[in-house]
């Protein structure tokens, strides 16, 4: 915490350590792949690694859990806050830009149907 008690960054990681959790990407069967934070959680009688995905990488938009179990793990890489945050954004397409259509003007010489009038 700093000298007017404000709350910094490494202290919500320092928090979040000694909470037990880890920032990762982990691919699951090597088809899935999640990036969030993790940690090791007894569930029904057996451990497995529980991944908090934050929502469009924005964890004020909140978290999404899922649970695994340690034979379905095909990698798990340690990562920073970050890097999970930027692998969580949702994807722009470059298709999403587009120019303008240019208005449409006949052509000059071109007969062009009057109201009423068939082509």
């Amino acid at each position: 915490m700093s000298e007017d008690g404000i709350a910094t960054p490494a202290d919500s990681a320092s928090a979040l350590q000694q909470e037990g959790w880890e920032w990762a990407i982990v691919e699951i069967f090597g088809h899935r792949r999640h990036a969030g934070r993790i940690r090791e959680e007894e569930r029904f009688g057996a451990k497995m690694l529980r991944i908090d995905v934050p929502t469009d990488g924005d964890p004020a938009k909140g978290w999404e859990t899922r649970y695994y179990g340690g034979s379905s793990i095909f990698s798990l890489s340690l990562s920073d806050e970050p890097t999970v945050m930027k692998a969580n954004r949702p994807y722009d397409s470059p298709y999403r830009l587009t120019v303008a259509a240019a208005p449409s003007v006949p052509d000059e010489g071109v007969a062009t149907p009057q109201d009423g009038e068939p082509l």
